[in-house]
């Protein structure tokens, strides 16, 4: 399964030596949840996406980007037909 807003914000944390108990105290969840949220098992709730943006230092854009991204993965990735749905979004006159 893919997970690339979990891999990122592991990476940023591990980037600036941060323990994931010092972020999941700013975020003021559980230490255990965020571990499951970097390792894609669990999702961060989406109003605490700008907050662990401030936290790592990170564009707050990109990282809803990957939320978001990560959230129509796990909608469409068992549905046959879900590619073909994404591409009618993103080409919606096609």
């Amino acid at each position: 399964m893919e997970n690339r807003f979990g891999d990122k914000i592991k990476s940023l944390r591990e980037q600036q030596h941060l323990y994931l108990r010092q972020v999941a105290a700013h975020l003021e969840i559980d230490t255990a949840l965020l571990s499951k949220i970097e390792k894609g098992v669990r999702n961060l709730k989406k109003d605490l996406v700008p907050k662990i943006a401030e936290i790592l230092n990170a564009d707050k854009e990109e990282l809803l980007t990957l939320y978001l991204a990560d959230q129509l993965n796990e909608l469409i990735k068992d549905e046959p037909l879900g590619k073909k749905a994404m591409n009618i979004i993103i080409n919606p006159n096609n």
